[in-house]
């Protein structure tokens, strides 16, 4: 169903929602998540910020700062939100570097995350928080054992942002 009305001497259309949406299917999805890489440099040795898993699945476990994105929630917002609340850092400019999506990077079941990449100029302190346990920076040659496939997506990274 829609209503038309006017506006500027053009006309529009406007899609009302009466019924859930036609185009939804029954069959199982990938869940989507985001991952964020923070460099920074310390002693002009390159650093980047790990958080410990509060929670299973690798709960202790250093990883990289990411979650679930919401319903209805941009990709850039959820990356902003999660390195928020696991971290406590805001206002860094992300960028989006890759996405990574094979099939058992979670024990949890499939899901694909949208890895974003960020720098700070500053020796600004991260502090844990949400899910959680700790942050840490630490060295890029220098980093613990990662949860889910992070020492992977932390390569790359490196590959093209640390040249």
């Amino acid at each position: 169903m829609h209503e038309r009305f006017r506006g500027r001497g053009r006309s529009f259309f406007v899609f009302l929602k009466t019924k859930p949406m036609s185009y939804t299917y029954t069959f199982p999805r990938p869940a989507v998540t985001v991952d964020i890489i923070i460099f920074r440099l310390s002693d002009n040795d390159p650093q980047v910020l790990l958080i410990k898993r509060g929670n299973d699945p690798y709960k202790g476990h250093w990883a990289l700062p990411g979650g679930f994105v919401d319903k209805d929630e941009p990709l850039e917002t959820a990356a902003a939100r999660e390195l928020k609340e696991e971290t406590g850092l805001t206002d860094i400019l992300l960028t989006q570097m890759h996405t990574f999506g094979n099939p058992g990077r979670d024990p949890r079941g499939h899901t694909v995350s949208v890895v974003y990449v960020g720098y700070l100029t500053d020796e600004s302190t991260a502090r844990a928080g949400d899910d959680a346990a700790a942050a840490e920076w630490f060295k890029t040659d220098e980093l613990p054992d990662l949860a889910f496939d992070h020492d992977v997506v932390v390569e790359m990274a490196e590959s093209i942002f640390l040249v």
